[in-house]
């Protein structure tokens, strides 16, 4: 996919030339900061190892309006300037749309009121120095250019203008983009010199993730003109994977990240169904299991985890599954519908499995090793709260115990047999026992790679390698909240934060990560939100009642917060994430009060 071709480059950057490539962007988005007195569109200039080089967008006349169609235009008071304080927001209605109007500092800003992850209002989100905070996802949006500083999700706000009046406050916006309630950023396409290699790329991204689509999405928003390839061994092209254990029905065009036509549109070019066997760092060649090879000058690395499987006896029998693709989810839906179903382990997707298919399934029976489901992520209070929810919607657990054999009639399952003796009636078994790093095919390649399988990297995302970059599941990383202790940290939204950090950093930005995780778990319809990192945890306190599922839990080492989960109490992840950003540190008394005044400055 892409099209564009080219003789291998000796290096990934080159020194300062001018060249002319085309920018695709909605003309309406265009705005007065990027035009030149004559009314023609200014260079963009872009940094690689401190040497300028420009880039022009597509020339076309234009109006120094950045509404062009005055039909697509709306402008509305929608309130006098003293009904907002400083540090307010407001959705508005523009008589076609909604708008966030957010006073700061004195000043007015609206863009878009509905984040793009999931549609959350952010009305209903954190404002803090500068930016929004979805409150659902965690996403950050910039005020003033209504960009995205902070994941899940890939696309920003649109941003509309704000005047002043007689002391009532106007806001003039597109139609379409009150509709949409998205922006795409501009994007640079591949530039087409001379005709490229088919076997060697400029940058190769391996895995297809959101680490990967992140990274290669960022790279054309840097203005990086030459030739991007992904490759996985999906069939499909980049999807919303959490969506495989929360929303098991969804068909891959449902949850995919992007269209094709965004692909060709920016030049991204995705081999589907390609599984690299080997990385030659010294000759930076990638072998894949064919035997085909591409060269490359920059690497990353985001592969993401391969699920663990059952050892016992009888684990090749049919209807037994890991999910791993929208078929795998697909699949069990169908086989599990009014049928029996087994679930071994009480993990993430094991647990969210279960909530799904309850109310689709005659039975569902969850085996687990540990006492309490959750308890060394969450802790044991909690996971009880969140187990008694299940329980009441008819799930079975079968606690301190594992598989020690699948029974098959006619080679499909039939039984499931526990350690202690007691045999479960199973149609369908869904496996959710953990995941190891898929970096194998890594361990004769020089990169560092520690005893569990994770590759190691630094705050840029760089591996031992020069050029090599890995990202997402698979990697070891300092987190600058535990005092740059490297964890791995296998969240979506973490995933996508990597993939931006390590291309900014193939682009010798030397930028640092510093984000804080932020997860969540849906399940019956109610959605536990967490931000920080809780592990080695040697206390929780939990203000708010864990019997009716309105609670929110910190989760303390030592005398200091290092997480925060919720149920039922939005926005209160997000704040403590927002004080986490900005460096203060949240005390065990500071919670233990039930006094939450510190969110809003209190704390070291």
């Amino acid at each position: 996919m892409g099209g564009c071709f080219s003789k291998p480059k000796p290096d990934l950057f080159v020194p300062a030339v001018e060249v002319k490539i085309e920018v695709v962007i909605p003309e309406k988005e265009r705005s007065k900061e990027e035009m030149s007195p004559n009314g023609k569109a200014s260079p963009l200039i872009y940094k690689v190892n401190g040497t300028a080089r420009h880039y022009h967008l597509e020339e076309h006349p234009i109006a120094s309006n950045p509404y062009h169609n005055p039909k697509d235009v709306v402008e509305a008071s929608v309130c006098h300037v003293k009904d907002l304080e400083n540090g307010q927001m407001r959705e508005v209605d523009l008589g076609c749309g909604k708008a966030l109007l957010i006073k700061e500092s004195g000043e007015f800003y609206a863009m878009g009121h509905k984040c793009p992850h999931y549609g959350s209002p952010l009305v209903k989100g954190v404002l803090s120095k500068g930016r929004v905070r979805c409150p659902w996802h965690g996403a950050c949006f910039n005020i003033s250019t209504g960009d995205i500083e902070d994941f899940p999700g890939l696309d920003s706000l649109p941003r509309f203008q704000v005047k002043i009046e007689k002391e009532k406050v106007y806001i003039r916006a597109s139609k379409q983009a009150l509709q949409t309630q998205r922006r795409t950023k501009m994007m640079a396409k591949c530039i087409s010199l001379s005709n490229y290699n088919l076997s060697s790329t400029n940058v190769l991204i391996i895995g297809a993730g959101a680490a990967g689509l992140v990274c290669a999405e960022t790279l054309r928003q840097e203005g990086f003109s030459d030739r991007i390839v992904m490759c996985t061994m999906d069939r499909h092209l980049p999807y919303d994977r959490p969506k495989l254990s929360k929303s098991m029905d969804s068909h891959p065009e449902q949850i995919a990240l992007r269209p094709k036509e965004f692909f060709r549109t920016y030049d991204i070019e995705v081999l589907t169904e390609m599984q690299v066997a080997a990385v030659d760092i010294k000759n930076k060649i990638a072998v894949f299991k064919d035997g085909f090879k591409m060269e490359y000058n920059k690497l990353l690395i985001a592969t993401g985890n391969t699920p663990k499987a059952l050892s016992c006896k009888g684990k090749e029998v049919e209807n037994v599954f890991n999910i791993r693709t929208p078929e795998d989810a697909n699949r069990v839906v169908k086989l599990a519908t009014s049928k029996n179903v087994v679930i071994v382990g009480a993990s993430f997707l094991g647990m969210e499995v279960a909530a799904y298919l309850a109310e689709r399934a005659h039975s569902v029976s969850l085996v687990e090793l540990e006492e309490v489901p959750f308890k060394k992520f969450f802790g044991e209070r909690v996971g009880r709260a969140v187990m008694k929810m299940f329980e009441n919607h008819r799930v079975k657990f079968y606690m301190q115990t594992e598989v020690s054999e699948l029974r098959e009639q006619e080679n499909k399952l039939k039984e499931v047999v526990l350690k202690s003796g007691k045999v479960l009636r199973a149609d369908v078994c869904v496996v959710g026992i953990g995941a190891v790093p898929a970096t194998g095919f890594l361990k004769q390649s020089g990169i560092n790679i520690d005893s569990k399988g994770f590759i190691v990297v630094n705050k840029m995302m760089q591996t031992n390698i020069p050029g090599v970059f890995a990202a997402g599941d698979t990697v070891m990383f300092p987190l600058a909240l535990r005092n740059n202790k490297k964890v791995n940290v296998p969240h979506w939204q973490m995933a996508h934060m990597h993939g931006r950090i390590a291309a900014l950093n193939m682009l010798a930005h030397g930028t640092e990560i510093s984000t804080i995780p932020y997860l969540w778990t849906a399940m019956f319809g109610k959605s536990i939100r967490y931000a920080g990192h809780g592990e080695g945890f040697d206390d929780v306190v939990i203000q708010g009642d864990l019997d009716e599922l309105k609670f929110v839990a910190f989760y303390t080492k030592s005398d200091e917060v290092v997480a925060v989960a919720s149920m039922n109490y939005d926005p209160i992840v997000s704040k403590v994430a927002e004080v986490l950003a900005a460096g203060r540190t949240i005390r065990k008394r500071d919670v233990e009060t039930g006094d939450m005044s510190w969110l809003t400055g209190k704390g070291s």
